[in-house]
């Protein structure tokens, strides 16, 4: 057990690409954690995927030694779907290196993080990062942090988490403002889990950090959330490697394998105690992630059915941020209805499905969830457009709402406003940071931003803007379900629900689209996109014609009229009993639409 004045618990935050993962690779060499030969670059992001995209998925902790201290570093995800976790690790610290790009300035994540961190009644380190490039300029975002942030200059480090220079007197200065946690030892054990995931041969592995009390390898434990008892069977600590040890003393972080096999019993925020003499109360542990954004997950080939299933359930276990509940279609068979956190969190999910377990998907338009009022007085959740009630079911409906904060040059104002409000989006505030920079919030509907927004105000600022967005509420507004007719037999695959003002432009698209998509029959199929009983645009594959008469040359007309008319009476049968079949590829490009 190490003594608590000894210890320092401190997380790194920023906005994207501003550097937490390499200056935790720098902090982890200069602590002497990891043997120079088997350094390598993004040391603590486990997943291919981190490495490939650049990014940090899961909050990462280790323990290292600092001139007599013992420093717990938790390394956090940057990126606006990933706000959960940062929140989690928040919790098990004291303290929060606040990084800043010295190319880019306060970015939008920037301000998100630190007034977590300071709802979290943190002590702030800010540092200045990236000081060893040609386009650094350290004084103006000094002055931004100070003007912005109110943290005096002076506090401020400059560092490079890539040469190095500066690290060393970040950590002293971790050790010198950072307080040490604070817990009895000889109360009954608190223990918070802010992480888990599922190993195939241990079990469940929690990260874990000890409150008061110590927590005791093979004591029996109990999880007061989810009522269940445990042996912990091993308790240890990451150096990055992991390294059993008897016990954990308060404010340590460190692992616990219990023998768990359901991640549902080992959530993030779970108190654990002892089975005997244990807490009364639990800790405060952490609201539940909602999902924002839902699709369907349907495997390609239909016998992967039972693997879709497996691989979801096996993924759950690791990250607990995403549902998922069996549907099916009438063009894509079963499937599943998966909620996400965000449009990145639904790209990485996808990815990992089709990696990790071998899986070929399609996955359907994204849409989000709506609160329908009924007649009857019942209120109804719609997350998938085929359990949209009837007009006259419905009384109203409503839909959920972002407050967004934008981040720009002030050059590209009018180009962000014009963008915001053609998504029905509101000004709320609009701020200026320095002479060049400016800060826009709006308050916009969820399913305006889910499609293409961020892709959008990254175009139309040359990269330069930056993005934060959290919940705002529901409100009222009038929506309508777009349904699409093949031949006059509705395919729900395509349905979607927009804004009264979007439906006949939408409609037009995809009706024109699927035209071009859809093979020719031998009969004319109508495509057309319908509101409730109302057509609103058509568009008509035609028919192939077959040369009946080819086989007559000479000879009476009324040869070539009778088989005419026997055409003419095979089409019509066709057409009556006909389907239409949608080739994957045409329903994959047409929910391209939105690109």
């Amino acid at each position: 057990m190490i003594p608590q004045a000894q210890t320092r618990n401190f997380a790194i935050i920023s906005h994207i690409d501003h550097g937490k993962t390499t200056l935790s690779d720098r902090i982890l060499e200069l602590c002497g954690a990891v043997d120079p030969r088997d350094m390598r670059e993004q040391y603590l992001d486990s997943m291919d995927i981190e490495r490939e995209r650049g990014i940090t998925i899961k909050a990462q902790n280790v323990r290292l030694a600092w001139k007599g201290h013992t420093l717990h570093l938790i390394d956090t995800p940057g990126h606006v779907d990933f706000g959960y976790e940062v929140s989690r690790s928040l919790a098990a610290c004291e303290g929060a290196v606040l990084l800043v790009d010295a190319t880019q300035g306060i970015e939008a994540q920037t301000l998100a993080n630190a007034y977590q961190a300071i709802d979290h009644d943190l002590e702030i380190v800010a540092a200045i990062n990236k000081i060893d490039l040609p386009a650094a300029e350290p004084d103006r975002v000094l002055a931004e942090i100070e003007k912005v942030l109110g943290i005096e200059p002076e506090t401020v480090l400059h560092i490079s988490g890539k040469t190095g220079e500066g690290v060393p007197e970040l950590l002293d200065a971790i050790v010198a403002r950072i307080p040490p946690p604070k817990g009895d030892p000889d109360a009954p054990l608190q223990a918070l889990l802010f992480d888990s995931y599922f190993d195939q041969y241990r079990g469940v592995i929690s990260a874990v950090r000890v409150v008061n009390g110590v927590l005791t390898t093979g004591t029996k434990l109990r999880f007061m959330q989810a009522k269940v008892a445990h042996d912990a069977e091993e308790i240890g600590v990451r150096t990055p490697a992991n390294v059993p040890v008897a016990d954990l003393g308060p404010g340590e972080v460190g692992y616990l394998i219990a023998g768990v096999k359901d991640v549902a019993e080992a959530r993030a925020g779970e108190t654990v105690t002892t089975a005997t003499h244990g807490a009364a109360e639990a800790l405060v542990g952490y609201q539940e992630p909602k999902p924002m954004v839902f699709c369907g997950l349907y495997p390609i080939d239909g016998d992967e059915f039972s693997d879709l299933r497996e691989a979801l359930e096996k993924l759950r276990l690791n990250d607990s941020s995403f549902s998922y509940e069996p549907e099916s279609s009438g063009v894509l068979g079963f499937g599943f209805r998966c909620g996400f956190l965000g449009l990145l969190h639904m790209e990485i999910v996808r990815e990992r499905l089709e990696r990790e377990f071998d899986l070929g998907l399609i996955a359907t338009a994204p849409s989000v969830a709506y609160v329908a009022h009924l007649t009857t007085g019942a209120d109804a959740n719609v997350s998938n457009p085929a359990d949209m009630p009837t007009p006259n079911q419905l009384k109203s409906i409503e839909e959920p709402y972002l407050t967004v904060t934008m981040l720009l040059p002030t050059e590209y104002t009018g180009t962000v406003m014009d963008l915001c409000q053609t998504r029905r989006g509101e000004m709320q505030k609009m701020e200026y940071l320095g002479p060049e920079r400016i800060e826009l919030v709006y308050r916009v509907p969820l399913a305006e931003v889910v499609i293409d927004f961020f892709d959008q105000l990254k175009s139309r600022t040359k990269g330069y803007a930056s993005l934060d967005y959290e919940p705002a509420g529901y409100e009222e507004s009038e929506l309508v379900k777009v349904d699409l007719l093949l031949n006059g037999v509705q395919a729900d695959a395509f349905s979607t629900i927009l804004h009264k003002s979007r439906a006949e432009d939408y409609g037009r698209r995809l009706t024109e689209k699927l035209r071009e998509l859809i093979p020719r029959q031998q009969y004319d199929v109508p495509i057309q996109a319908a509101v409730g009983g109302r057509i609103i645009a058509r568009t008509t594959v035609k028919a192939v014609r077959k040369d009946v008469i080819a086989k007559c040359y000479g000879g009476d007309i009324t040869r070539k009229k009778k088989l005419l008319e026997k055409q003419k009476e095979g089409k019509k049968r066709m057409k009556s009993i006909g389907r239409v079949e949608v080739p994957q590829e045409a329903f994959i490009s047409a929910l391209r639409l939105e690109e």
